[in-house]
């Protein structure tokens, strides 16, 4: 399955960020250049560092909540369980109104883990835009192909094999104006090593070779050296790289096995750095009740999304798989860093910060502030009690249960042999003779 690579637009609100993700991978693409790394994919992994640090504040909010979390969960679900199987509407506004009371008690909202979600969501759409669009956004890169693009001939576009590459990239048809520089742009940007090769062997394009950049390297060696990390080329997507090696093989020219293994590496990786990722989060996340709405899906996602991943990145450009990778990556260096420094912080010095910038918000609308009646340990500690005691009713119910029908069974099978006909037979008259009694 093969995408196309948009050239750059705006308009939305994922554009101007887009802009500003562009200028910082244009950025390290320089200083990695002056050091003589000319590769797109070592940058991406910097762009993907900076962009964790540049969130990272949003993830230390998260893991805040996660923490009051612990402590608020044990009084949310017993809220859930009052009201379970109430579906009417003054149970469900009692509900939801006692649920904020929690809340409120610890100085948080009922939004407050949602936020920091809402506000990555655009900026992590922006990143993929980048990622998946290079030329467009990093002008570095661009000047290379712009180089190539210059020294086409005239009437290039209808060549035959310009064309044959245009239609391999399903880069065809009225939408496609190949007299715009950005789209060919982005068809030069998808061609494989073996098809950069069929372009410059074409008799119509002889002088490709000859071009050469400001430091005097032929511009194609370049764009292969700055596009192609770990034998991947970043533009291709590694399923197409499996079947273009397999395709090889029925014509003797299959290639190497190690851009295959290399391919075959990033979805799995994708999908193992994902799902230790969230082990990792769901680590510091509250332990939830079985019985909560929602908590068969939450175990049902940890386990699909790795999956979704794997399979995604098997149809993404190898670029996107990379990005994916070093962000788990790196997300787990930070849940890591972060679960070790939260596990030892105070919750109630936690609760009682987390209560005074409520109490500030709360006095500018005339309201009247929170206090903590008493510590999250207390807190637990009655919750645990009360579920304990609850624990001890529920088994001596099973236990009463559990004698009742020792004895009936004992009094029906006495003096007869247990499964025997006759024992059926006293049961019958030991049944009747019980209930004449009564």
């Amino acid at each position: 399955m093969d995408f196309m690579v948009l050239t750059k637009s705006g308009g939305s609100i994922l554009g101007p960020i887009a802009d500003v993700f562009g200028y910082v991978m244009n950025f390290l693409f320089l200083m990695t250049s002056k050091i003589g790394i000319l590769n797109i994919g070592l940058c991406i992994i910097l762009f993907t560092i900076v962009t964790r640090l540049l969130l990272l504040p949003l993830t230390i909010k998260q893991q805040k909540t996660s923490k009051l979390m612990n402590v608020m969960q044990p009084e949310l679900n017993a809220i859930q369980k009052k009201y379970k199987g109430k579906d009417d509407q003054q149970s469900m506004m009692m509900m939801q109104s006692e649920t904020k009371a929690v809340y409120e008690k610890y100085g948080t909202s009922m939004m407050g883990g949602c936020l920091p979600l809402l506000i990555q969501m655009p900026i992590l759409f922006a990143l993929y835009r980048v990622i998946y669009n290079i030329p467009g956004y990093v002008s570095s890169v661009k000047s290379y192909f712009e180089l190539i693009v210059n020294a086409l001939p005239a009437g290039f576009q209808s060549n035959a094999t310009f064309q044959a590459l245009a239609e391999t990239h399903n880069m065809v048809g009225d939408k496609f104006d190949f007299s715009q520089v950005n789209t060919v742009i982005d068809l030069l940007y998808k061609l494989t090593d073996k098809q950069w090769g069929e372009l410059t062997a074409s008799s119509a394009f002889p002088n490709l070779l000859e071009i050469t950049t400001q430091n005097g390297e032929n511009v194609v060696n370049a764009i292969h050296r700055m596009q192609n990390f770990c034998s991947v080329n970043i533009a291709y997507t590694p399923f197409t790289i499996i079947m273009d090696f397999f395709n090889g093989l029925k014509s003797g020219n299959s290639g190497s096995v190690l851009v295959v293994v290399a391919a075959l590496s990033i979805p799995i990786l994708a999908g193992l750095t994902q799902w230790f990722s969230s082990k990792l989060m769901m680590a510091s996340q509250p332990k939830q009740d079985p019985d909560a709405p929602g908590a068969g899906m939450m175990n049902q996602m940890n386990v699909m999304m790795p999956l979704m991943s794997v399979f995604f990145c098997f149809t993404f450009a190898s670029g996107i798989g990379i990005y994916w990778i070093a962000q788990s990556a790196i997300m787990i260096v930070q849940q890591y860093i972060l679960n070790g420094y939260f596990n030892k912080v105070d919750i109630d010095i936690l609760i009682e910060k987390n209560l005074e910038k409520a109490n500030k918000k709360r006095a500018k609308r005339g309201l009247p502030p929170e206090r903590m009646n008493r510590s999250a340990s207390e807190t637990l500690k009655l919750m645990q009690e009360k579920e304990n005691r609850e624990e001890e009713k529920r088994m001596e119910k099973m236990a009463k249960t559990k004698a009742i029908v020792k004895d009936s069974t004992e009094y029906y099978n006495k003096d007869a042999k247990p499964g025997s006909l006759a024992s059926k037979a006293a049961m019958v008259q030991k049944y009747n003779e019980r209930n004449s009694k009564k």
